[in-house]
């Protein structure tokens, strides 16, 4: 798992270009939930990756102190949060990370909380945050659309990789379906949190070919197939959008599950 977390390094100037943000709607509501009467504290980032999620916490005057694993990925989220002299960067896993007892009222995680070890995340997260503290976590998602280009994409998958076709994906290459009824059930079976909330934020989001395939060469399951399976894959993927009429338009939506610390069970 280490090693699919790392590999989005390889590829993190493209990461921070093809990869979409964040719904202003959702770090709004998490703004809200964390903080009721307005105060400000502090907030800790698990995963922050090049910075997209990073900045639109930050643009609301959030003191944020966001860990990365990869030093190329931090290295750009570094560069996206210059404006931002509250944000501080620092190139180490949530694992390996010092846990700050009681130092944060946010712990928050975008598209990356399931790169965590499971053993560790929920109870670390709770060591860090303060007495009714609040974690967030969030991910993307694709909502399945059927019609020609679906089938002719499913067919592609299905011959020259057949391991990521297996994955009964939204649309291949991006987020797998997941039922997210089990985020919310793992969140609140910990003990650890309660008022626990599940919000969903639809929005969707227009690919050329180009930008399509950089897209897939941001995804794991993409950056680890031989290079010449992954070659012939992206060609094909690029083929066949570009004669259904140069652009797909994905649905999507954001998943949002978080909660509060219970009293000092964290500690």
């Amino acid at each position: 798992m280490r090693e699919q977390r790392l590999v989005f390094g390889e590829v993190a100037e493209l990461y921070d270009k093809a990869r979409p943000g964040y719904p202003p709607a959702l770090i709004a509501d998490v703004i809200s939930f964390a903080w009721p009467g307005g105060a400000s504290l502090r907030a800790l980032e698990v995963g922050a990756g090049t910075g997209k999620a990073t900045v639109g916490f930050a643009a609301h005057g959030l003191e944020i102190l966001a860990l990365e694993p990869s030093a190329a990925m931090a290295a750009f989220a570094r560069l996206n949060c210059e404006q931002f002299p509250r944000v501080r960067i620092q190139a180490t896993s949530f694992e390996d990370w010092p846990a700050e007892e009681a130092r944060f009222g946010l712990v928050f995680c975008a598209q990356a909380w399931h790169w965590v070890n499971p053993a560790v995340r929920y109870r670390k997260a709770a060591t860090a945050l303060r007495p009714g503290g609040t974690l967030a976590l969030f991910w993307h998602r694709t909502r399945g659309q059927a019609g020609p280009l679906r089938d002719e994409l499913d067919d592609l998958y299905r011959r020259l990789a057949p391991e990521l076709h297996g994955q009964r994906r939204g649309l291949p290459g991006l987020s797998p379906r997941v039922d997210d009824s089990e985020r919310r059930d793992e969140l609140a079976g910990t003990g650890l949190f309660g008022d626990v909330r599940v919000r969903t934020y639809p929005w969707s989001a227009t690919f050329t070919a180009g930008s399509y395939t950089d897209l897939l060469l941001t995804q794991s399951d993409h950056r680890l197939l031989a290079e010449q399976t992954r070659t012939r894959l992206l060609d094909g993927v690029r083929e066949i959008i570009e004669r259904r009429g140069g652009e797909v338009v994905v649905p999507h939506s954001t998943f949002l599950v978080m909660g509060r610390l219970v009293a000092d069970r964290g500690r």
